[in-house]
């Protein structure tokens, strides 16, 4: 049985295997970090939709998750910390250095641990990111140690994911807005994307024949250079490269948690090892390894069947008249579909929270609440937080297109409550932690100023009023 398992190895794929696998773990260290900094106030026991209200309703259907058998704030608080631990042996390669069944049982308990967090994450974890966090990290399990070389299957099932997530983009892209087919959608994105960054407004402003040159680009690179990823060498390293350029650009001009950079790290199965010694002559990759266990050969491949197996729908969908955008078709968010802003919004709209000390009435003086992420002060240039996952900022941008899932007026009874927890989310708390009386949310038309109007004023947005979501609402039972 050794042909089988030097026809399985990829000796001229070390490098990739060190990016995916300690990439792959940086992404794991972020993401539990910010379930440690963010999930008990939203979903936590007394947050927002707590867990325990959600489990009574949903039980076993929400998924495999380890809070099935009761969800406390300290357990989710051990679970993250545990995982943020083990991710971080992970990236300075500790469980790496021992024989390959310490990093298959290294990233498969971080990929559990995460999987009972998104599991009874509701709304708050409905991202397609999450599901391409889970199937990243079950792949990667399977990469084995330094001690073995790298397993051809995986990489090759990396690669498979890769291309669901890019050519599913493009797809679901080409089904939906005509702003994508007719090469105008970067006309409007970079002003309306759910979160812009410092580069946004200097994207949004460049002419607009190259706003369609970067969509045609895009086309490209989603729709052909996928297929190009299963191509023999050095093809299939240069569609890597192509991809990782992109998914780079995408990263400079805004902010989407960390769907870009797990793309750019995944994009590096298909770049082999003479690539790097072909740019630096004096780079020597070549090592020698120990024979591959055959017990080790036969998970590998047995794994590796089953994702094919699992991606089977996924597979039929990029292809279906009527595609599913970011969908998992199991409860262990396995073979995945993937795509992104099949639509693009043409005018962005801001929800801002107020609150005041006062009656409400002419003389009333109403503070803003400013989030963290999201825009609220005309004058404060948008900032860089991706890859960290502002869940509630995301949210308030689904709130201005008019989608609200049961989450919002508890927020604001967390306002008028001067809750702690949801304090410690924003950015600025008007009233250092007082009670307002009153809160009230409303929406504006924000665009990216001019660079006329940036001189002049100082100003990174303009927006205009346009009413009220929410009316002044108190705790108490009559609002004047």
């Amino acid at each position: 049985m050794e042909w089988l398992t030097e026809v399985l190895s990829a000796e001229d794929y070390e490098v990739g295997r060190q990016i995916l696998q300690r990439g792959v773990a940086a992404v794991y260290l972020v993401a539990f970090i910010s379930a440690v900094n963010q999930f008990p106030a939203l979903l936590g026991e007394k947050g927002l939709m707590p867990v325990p209200v959600f489990l009574e309703y949903a039980g076993r259907q929400a998924g495999p998750s380890l809070f099935h058998r009761g969800y406390t704030d300290r357990l989710l608080r051990i679970v993250a910390w545990s995982g943020a631990g083990i991710a971080a042996l992970l990236v300075i390669g500790v469980p790496q250095a021992g024989p390959p069944w310490v990093p298959l049982v290294a990233f498969l308990a971080i990929w559990w641990l995460y999987t009972s967090i998104v599991n009874v994450g509701q709304t708050f974890y409905g991202f397609g990111w999450e599901s391409l966090l889970l199937e990243a990290g079950f792949i990667v399990a399977f990469l084995g140690s330094g001690d073995v070389a790298p397993p051809f299957l995986v990489l090759l099932m990396v690669r498979w994911l890769v291309f669901r997530l890019e050519f599913g983009a493009g797809m679901i892209k080409m089904r939906g807005d005509r702003s994508w087919r007719d090469l105008t959608a970067l006309y409007y994105h970079h002003e309306t994307q759910p979160m812009p960054n410092p580069a946004s407004r200097f994207f949004h402003l460049l002419p607009k024949p190259m706003h369609r040159l970067e969509v045609a680009g895009n086309h490209v690179t989603q729709l052909a250079v996928p297929f190009l990823l299963f191509a023999p060498q050095p093809v299939a390293g240069f569609a890597a490269l192509v991809m990782i350029v992109t998914q780079g650009w995408l990263v400079l001009s805004g902010n989407f948690a960390w769907l870009n950079t797990l793309t750019i790290i995944l994009a590096f199965a298909a770049v082999p090892d003479s690539f790097y010694e072909a740019v630096l002559p004096t780079l020597e990759l070549s090592g020698s390894y120990e024979p591959t266990p055959l017990w080790f050969t036969i998970v590998v491949a047995l794994a590796m069947l089953l994702l094919a197996y699992l991606s089977w729908p996924s597979l039929l969908n990029l292809f279906a008249r009527r595609q599913l955008m970011n969908a998992s078709f199991n409860r262990w968010h396995l073979g995945n579909a993937y795509g992104a802003f099949g639509s693009v919004t043409k005018v962005r709209y801001e929800v801002i929270v107020e609150g005041t000390l006062d009656d409400v009435g002419p003389g009333a003086r109403w503070r803003e609440y400013e989030f963290k992420g999201k825009p609220g002060d005309p004058s404060r240039m948008p900032r860089q937080f991706a890859p960290y996952h502002l869940r509630l900022d995301w949210m308030m941008w689904f709130l201005a297109l008019g989608s609200e899932r049961g989450w919002f007026t508890p927020f604001l009874v967390k306002l008028l409550q001067a809750d702690p927890l949801i304090l410690k989310l924003l950015r600025h708390d008007p009233f250092d932690g007082a009670r307002p009386r009153y809160v009230r949310a409303r929406i504006f038309i924000y665009r990216f100023s001019t660079r006329a109007e940036k001189r002049a004023a100082g100003l990174w947005w303009i927006r205009e009023p346009q009413g009220f979501l929410v009316h002044p609402a108190s705790l108490r039972a009559e609002v004047p």
